[in-house]
């Protein structure tokens, strides 16, 4: 009988379905029943690589184009990450990738790295509001800019805001967030970020929009707010926390406690995991360097340390697997404009992260919560919870 490649048993170890490999020297059907995808290898990866890492492995892998399949990425990612307790992982051999500096300046160029490479790129896929973290889908046929307006809107409404309060928003993005609050509440608002492309952007918002009276961005780090003298009622930070880093949460809380006035609330959205890792080798290497998911116990253990109360944690897990199939769809609209732009290998990097994203949050990898907390006691606010 003729003797199996390594990367033969290596998938078939990992792939919980059917399905059929073909490679230069052999082809193979695994499992039983019909095939539910092939594989396509059409150049070896190394034994070694395999044993490091299998997400960076067989990620730089399709990157290339060395691994093809013949269904849906996202499906065929939803069945393989299923078994991601099998994966392969050398914690030694990677340690310079997932353990990063946590440094302000070495952060700030991991923050630009993935965020300034371009509004017009993001447009592209994005919907109206520029929003680039999880909607709330409230109806089953809502779009992506319904969900994202519905997410603003959800948030706000925690935040319990009144005419004339002070918000802070602390990775604020394009703006979307800040600009609805103003309209919407008449509050003022300070956004702060990391990425000049997105202060660039925000600020033309604020001056085209007319709401220079209300809002202002500020190309700042978290860590310079004590110093900035300014207080707020209210502090919201989305899809930002994973750019903090395992050992700064503390100070992260620290200095939002130290500008959130007594009884202000803080709404703190994040993508979540259940247990604590270093994070994904592909992700740290091609889409987020320095990014770390945290895990919900260890934030909301940290919590009474800085005098935070929990009011309501909520999980919007299935809302992001929904928001990143649909970035996923509009990218592939602009497939072939991105492809002549930035090459193939670029595109295959994004429809991977995007995709596999969507598959780690439908296999609950990870999560999304938002827990809303007061700083100290404050009875003043409603005894239900907001719907």
């Amino acid at each position: 009988m003729r003797r199996r490649s390594y990367i033969s048993q290596y998938l078939k170890d990992l792939v919980p379905v059917a399905f059929e490999l073909e490679t230069a020297r052999e082809f193979q059907a695994f499992g039983t029943g019909p095939a539910q995808f092939k594989v396509k290898l059409n150049r070896d990866i190394p034994k070694r690589e395999l044993l490091r890492s299998t997400s960076l492995a067989l990620g730089e892998a399709y990157i290339r184009g060395d691994v093809e399949i013949d269904r849906d990425l996202y499906e065929v990612l939803d069945m393989f990450l299923g078994q991601i307790e099998h994966f392969r992982l050398s914690p030694a051999a990677l340690h310079g990738l997932l353990h990063s500096s946590l440094a302000a300046k070495k952060q700030q160029q991991e923050v630009s790295s993935h965020y300034d490479i371009g509004n017009d790129f993001y447009r592209l896929w994005l919907d109206e509001t520029m929003s680039y973290s999880c909607g709330y889908f409230k109806n089953p046929g809502d779009s992506l800019f319904e969900a994202q307006v519905a997410k603003a809107d959800l948030i706000l409404k925690k935040l319990h805001l009144e005419m004339g309060m002070t918000l802070l928003d602390v990775g604020c993005g394009w703006g979307f967030l800040l600009m609805r609050a103003a309209r919407r509440y008449g509050v003022k608002g300070v956004g702060i970020t990391l990425s000049k492309e997105q202060y660039q952007q925000f600020s033309k918002e604020i001056k085209e929009q007319h709401l220079e009276g209300f809002l202002e961005v500020r190309l700042m780090d978290y860590r310079e707010l004590p110093k900035s003298g300014l207080q707020f009622d209210r502090v919201v930070s989305v899809g930002m926390l994973e750019h903090v880093g395992r050992g700064n949460y503390g100070m992260f809380l620290k200095h939002i406690g130290e500008i959130l006035k007594p009884g202000g609330l803080f709404l703190l959205h994040f993508i979540s995991a259940q247990k604590e890792h270093a994070g994904d080798p592909f992700l740290r290497k091609y889409i987020f360097p320095g990014g770390v998911i945290p895990s919900l116990r260890e934030v909301v253990d940290l919590l009474p340390e800085y005098d935070f109360r929990t009011l309501d944690v909520e999980s919007l897990r299935l809302h992001y697997t929904r928001t990143l199939l649909c970035w996923l769809d509009n990218f592939r609209k602009h497939r072939e404009r991105i492809t002549k732009e930035r090459g193939e290998e670029f595109v295959r990097m994004w429809e991977l992260y995007l995709a596999a994203c969507g598959a780690a949050f439908h296999q609950g990898i990870v999560d999304l919560h938002q827990i809303l907390m007061s700083k100290g006691v404050n009875n003043e606010l409603p005894m239900v919870r907001v719907v």
